[in-house]
């Protein structure tokens, strides 16, 4: 789930690229190509680290944690921002914690030309917390939360209840032993 950002903040929908930022139709920062030179250095990685751990940690904290100016830490901020490599500063919230202990996954398939309009539908419904279009078997894998499995029932239901959605094959989650993480991967890209 990505994190809110505030409307100042670079990067954001409401602030222009900074200078010489490729950007998308939308103005936004593009995401970098996959393969491309746009990795992360040591002090990135540490800086990452730092935020991850300690969300609410200033600036002038930071540098004064990881030993370098507090400048340094804004611009190295900046550009993280501005990369798309931090996408926003929002709290993690545990869908468990609010009512919603059953998570469950559906593959879902849906008629040809229909994937807009799955995509606006899906949208609607609060307890579908992602959707991601995939290769294989299925169109869709989209991860949804219930209160119970007999309200995953419901959600279910609503999720399949339109007529784009074919086919539907739903997983429910018994454990989640490697909680959604990034920094390990923060930690490799920093590295090499």
């Amino acid at each position: 789930m990505p994190p809110a950002q505030s409307p100042s903040s670079p990067g954001s929908p409401d602030s222009p690229a900074p200078q010489g930022t490729p950007t998308t139709p939308q103005g936004t920062p593009a995401t970098p190509a996959a393969g491309g030179n746009d990795s992360i250095d040591a002090l990135d990685g540490r800086l990452i680290r730092l935020l991850a751990e300690e969300p609410r940690i200033g600036v002038l904290e930071c540098s004064r944690r990881l030993q370098v100016a507090r400048g340094t830490v804004q611009a190295r901020l900046d550009r993280l921002q501005a990369k798309g490599v931090i996408s926003g500063f929002g709290p993690e919230v545990d869908p468990a914690a609010i009512g919603y202990p059953v998570t469950a996954f559906a593959t879902l398939e849906i008629s040809q030309g229909q994937g807009a309009d799955v995509r606006a539908h899906l949208a609607r419904v609060p307890e579908v917390l992602e959707l991601h279009t995939i290769t294989g078997i299925g169109d869709m894998l989209v991860r949804i939360v219930a209160r119970s499995n007999a309200d995953l029932q419901r959600v279910i239901d609503r999720v399949v209840g339109f007529d784009g959605i074919v086919r539907s094959s739903t997983a429910i989650v018994l454990e989640n032993p490697v909680p959604y993480r990034i920094l390990p991967l923060v930690d490799q890209a920093a590295a090499e």
